[in-house]
C-alpha cells in the first residue's frame, strides 16, 4: 500500500459514507464511492483493500473517537456520576446529529462488524464499555446508582433506545429539538440508575 497523499483517503471515506447510508454497504459498489471522492476506481484501492476495509475504517475512527471522548468524562475527577452521564449522552447525541449519514451507517452496519467478529471492531467496542462500566460502577460505589441493576442490560436497553433515536432523527422521522432530546435521554437515563 502507498503513503497517503492530500486528502484522498479523507474524501474516499467521507463518499463512502453518503454511500453507505444510502445505498446499504452490501448494494453499495467501490465504482459509486470513487465517482463521489472524485477519485479513480484504482485509486480506492490504493488505500483499501476492499469495502469491507472502508467499513472498517469508518467504525474504527467513529469508536475511537467516541472511546476518547467517554474516557476524558470517565476520568474527569471533578464530576459526579450524574454529570459524567449527562456529558455521555451529550457526545453521543451530538456526534450522530452532527452527522446524520454516519448515523444511518452506523445504526444499519455495526452489526456486519460485529457479526464477521472484526477485531477492531470488537475491540473498540469493549474499550468503549469498559469506560462506561467505570462511570456505572462510580455511581454505584458513590450510592447514587442502584446497584440492583444489571449494568449489562442497562447498556444494552441504553444502548438499543439510543440507536433508534439516532436513526430517526437522521432519517428526519423524528422531528424533535436536539437539546430536547438530549435532556429527555439525560432525565430518562439518570432517573432509571438512582437509588
Amino acid at each position: 500500500m502507498r503513503t497517503k497523499e492530500g486528502n484522498k483517503e479523507k474524501d474516499i471515506l467521507e463518499a463512502a459514507v453518503k454511500v453507505f447510508a444510502e445505498s446499504g454497504f452490501h448494494r453499495s459498489k467501490i465504482s459509486k464511492i470513487a465517482e463521489l471522492a472524485k477519485v479513480a476506481t484504482g485509486s480506492v484501492y490504493v488505500y483499501y483493500e476492499n469495502k469491507y476495509d472502508i467499513l472498517r475504517k469508518i467504525f474504527e475512527k467513529l469508536w475511537n473517537r467516541l472511546h476518547r471522548e467517554l474516557t476524558t468524562i470517565a476520568d474527569d475527577k471533578s464530576l459526579t456520576p450524574e454529570e459524567k452521564v449527562d456529558l455521555m449522552i451529550e457526545k453521543l447525541v451530538d456526534t450522530f446529529t452532527e452527522e446524520p449519514e454516519l448515523s444511518i451507517v452506523f445504526v444499519n452496519e455495526q452489526h456486519t462488524l460485529l457479526e464477521g467478529d472484526d477485531e477492531m471492531s470488537v475491540r473498540y467496542y469493549t474499550a468503549y464499555y469498559k469506560a462506561m462500566d467505570r462511570v456505572f460502577t462510580e455511581g454505584i460505589e458513590k450510592k447514587v446508582f442502584n446497584s440492583n441493576i444489571d449494568m449489562r442490560v442497562f447498556k444494552d436497553f441504553m444502548f438499543g433506545a439510543l440507536r433508534n433515536i439516532i436513526h430517526n432523527q437522521a432519517r428526519k422521522t423524528l422531528n424533535v429539538p436536539v437539546d430536547k432530546i438530549k435532556r429527555s435521554i439525560q432525565i430518562m437515563i439518570k432517573n432509571g440508575l438512582k437509588i
